[in-house]
């Protein structure tokens, strides 16, 4: 479908919005430059972005752990929820972000015109959130999976609402028996029980995280209870649809009172694949990698080519069917060896 074309008018507004507000943080920049000559601000201090509001950051100071609202300077664009960063105090409690630390990692999804986008940065894990309810697809988790694999980032994957699995002969045991053999690790939860948090707790203990999954698998409820001091807006099914909305508005670090750190955003809630080759959705599937680069042929596509290494994998039962019948679906969602 063709992109609408704008008017004259509307491009004239919209050129007038942008160099207005390019103007004012020109503005900004240089009332910054102007306190840090004069020696109006403190000394350089360490701090992490904890959110992020247009042209303005709120910082927590590593070491007291005080929240500061504080500008950025205007060669410091791209700057995310989690980035570690050095920054130098106002008297009126403000700051100014004056560089930012090298990163371990980043987080990043398309924006609107395809291109990548860092969203959250310095994750030590993330947390693929299905639930008994709404029934999880097993090509929805790999895809996921493929997407984490991707940033480098680990991989934990968190089954909500267990209190509505049907026991260990539940459809859902050999789903979630398969993903532990592969080595990921598998983690149920409920707020129905007292103690249906316990290892949730402990797989966030002292690390950064951030969870994804679909819509009304009860994201934003594990965050409220693990978040007693946070107030956050849950989502309920909708009818008999049992689908859930979208709650959180804004990317937010959040402090576990037990250790750890939650990063929570719309963001990052739900990311494509739209921006991966097919050989990074090859290597998305971990069992594939010990036998990519054994094909016969340097070009085969996994597909009918004799002499395919995955192909005799799949035979001899090293690569589950049903996984490879996936990675095929994948590649045909996003055009790739149709």
């Amino acid at each position: 479908m063709n992109k609408r074309k704008l008017t004259r008018q509307q491009r004239w507004r919209i050129e007038k919005i942008q160099a207005e507000r390019a103007t004012r943080a020109t503005k900004r920049d240089q009332a910054d430059s102007s306190r840090l000559m004069a020696g109006e601000l403190g000394a350089e201090r360490e701090g992490r972005v904890i959110a992020h509001f247009g042209h303005s950051l709120e910082v927590r100071a590593a070491d007291d752990g005080h929240h500061h609202r504080c500008h950025l300077r205007a060669n410091l664009d791209g700057l995310v929820t989690g980035d570690h960063v050095v920054w130098r105090a106002a008297d009126d409690d403000s700051g100014v972000v004056v560089a930012r630390t090298e990163r371990s990692n980043v987080l990043e999804r398309p924006d609107a015109r395809g291109q990548l986008k860092p969203v959250a940065a310095n994750i030590d894990q993330i947390l693929i959130v299905f639930a008994v309810e709404p029934e999880p697809h097993p090509n929805l988790i790999d895809r996921y999976l493929v997407a984490a694999e991707a940033t480098g980032i680990p991989p934990v994957l968190v089954l909500n609402k267990c209190d509505l699995l049907p026991g260990e002969r539940g459809e859902l045991a050999p789903l979630l028996s398969r993903y532990a053999a592969l080595g990921y690790p598998t983690i149920r939860a409920t707020t129905a029980q007292s103690a249906g948090l316990d290892d949730l707790y402990r797989q966030l203990t002292d690390k950064t995280s951030v969870f994804v999954g679909q819509s009304g698998v009860g994201k934003s409820s594990l965050i409220d209870r693990m978040l007693p001091d946070t107030s956050l807006r849950i989502g309920a099914l909708s009818g008999d649809a049992r689908k859930g909305t979208h709650t959180t508005t804004t990317a937010q670090l959040y402090p576990l009172p037990t250790g750890g750190e939650l990063i929570d955003s719309p963001g990052i809630r739900e990311f494509g694949l739209g921006h991966l080759d097919a050989q990074q959705v090859t290597e998305g599937f971990i069992e594939f990698r010990p036998f990519l680069g054994q094909c016969r042929f340097r070009d085969c596509r996994h597909q009918h080519e004799p002499g395919c290494a995955l192909l005799a994998a799949v035979e001899r039962g090293d690569i589950h069917p049903e996984r490879f019948a996936s990675y095929r679906r994948i590649l045909g969602s996003l055009g790739i060896h149709d």
